[in-house]
């Protein structure tokens, strides 16, 4: 679903939680291993634009500390506290389990992670590889004692194809819901072509219901990968280019047709293993600056983040600083 909020800003889907860390995340995203993948699987829809925004810093204000602690090979949790002046500060406490069924040298399944405050407030996930063709992602959200959001994910993986269904927010009593289909085809050893069908329904949607469709194209080579989705809410185009080992580029542009607007943005990210530091950093064509800085600081378990955002024309900065330990 990602693919149709790439485009522009519509009220189809709803937001997702958050995983708990950026490792803990990733389990179940990567290309499943076993007899169901192979380097010719061309991934899941919602990973066309992965390369380039992988490249973009995540920028975040005040101040943050985090601590992850392994209890075993197969479960860790994490202590979160914020301090912010745009948001609620507070305390988070994260867990994340994942199971005995390796499917690949760097997955294993079934994958639980969530994380939740003394609100009571809870964000979870739950990954699992029901057979070596098929993987199954829930996430479940509670805000203020009431179910915000769910969503039901399945992913079909053949030799050269993935082929998705999602279900979000689906309410029988009332008669609401969002229902989103993938398919992607690797056409060439570097070409791999997809569509998208999304459709919601309900009371709040104008007519009782509303089906977008879009297409979608990613061209990869050894060192770059272009990749386009074109729908009815916009267009969204990104370029990821590896210019050497340590640097990598990214450039973006997004059109909304229904905001009749259009952003575009260039990033950057530079490793410097012999200082233990990556920079990332990214500039819009609404004059927005942002960066940030982390900085591993061994021999000990320890991450310094530092980051940074300025809008000119706004007026606007935000200054954050983090600590992670583990």
């Amino acid at each position: 679903m990602g693919n149709i909020q790439a485009a522009g800003p519509v009220t189809l889907t709803p937001p997702p939680p958050q995983p708990v860390s950026p490792t803990a995340s990733t389990a179940g995203e990567k290309k499943t291993g076993g007899e169901a993948a192979s380097d010719s699987n061309p991934g899941t829809m919602e990973e066309i634009h992965k390369k380039c925004k992988d490249v973009y810093p995540v920028i975040f204000e005040g101040g943050k500390f985090m601590l992850n602690k392994g209890l075993s090979n197969h479960f860790q949790v994490s202590h979160t506290i914020n301090f912010s002046t745009t948001q609620a500060p507070g305390y988070r406490f994260g867990a994340t389990y994942v199971g005995n069924q390796q499917v690949s040298p760097t997955e294993a399944y079934p994958v639980l992670l969530g994380d939740t405050d003394p609100s009571g407030n809870l964000n979870a996930n739950i990954i699992h590889q029901l057979t070596p063709n098929l993987r199954a992602k829930f996430v479940a959200q509670i805000q203020s004692r009431k179910w915000q959001a769910s969503q039901l994910t399945l992913d079909w993986r053949g030799s050269d194809y993935t082929t998705s269904l999602t279900l979000g927010n689906i309410d029988i009593i009332n008669g609401s819901g969002v229902a989103v289909a993938h398919y992607l085809q690797q056409v060439t050893k570097n070409l791999d072509l997809g569509t998208e069908l999304a459709y919601q329904y309900g009371p709040g949607v104008p007519g009782g219901q509303i089906a977008l469709h879009s297409v979608a194209g990613r061209y990869s080579a050894d060192n770059y990968t272009a990749s386009c989705t074109l729908g009815d809410t916009g267009v969204h185009l990104c370029y990821f280019r590896k210019a050497t080992e340590h640097l990598q580029f990214g450039v973006e542009l997004e059109t909304s047709l229904r905001m009749q607007e259009s952003v575009a943005s260039i990033a950057y990210q530079l490793e410097i293993p012999k200082a233990n530091t990556v920079f990332r950093g990214t500039m819009d064509s609404n004059w927005t600056v942002g960066a940030v800085m982390e900085k591993k600081l061994m021999p000990l378990p320890f991450t310094l983040a530092l980051s940074a955002a300025i809008n000119h024309p706004k007026n606007q900065f935000k200054l954050g600083c983090g600590f992670i330990v583990g």
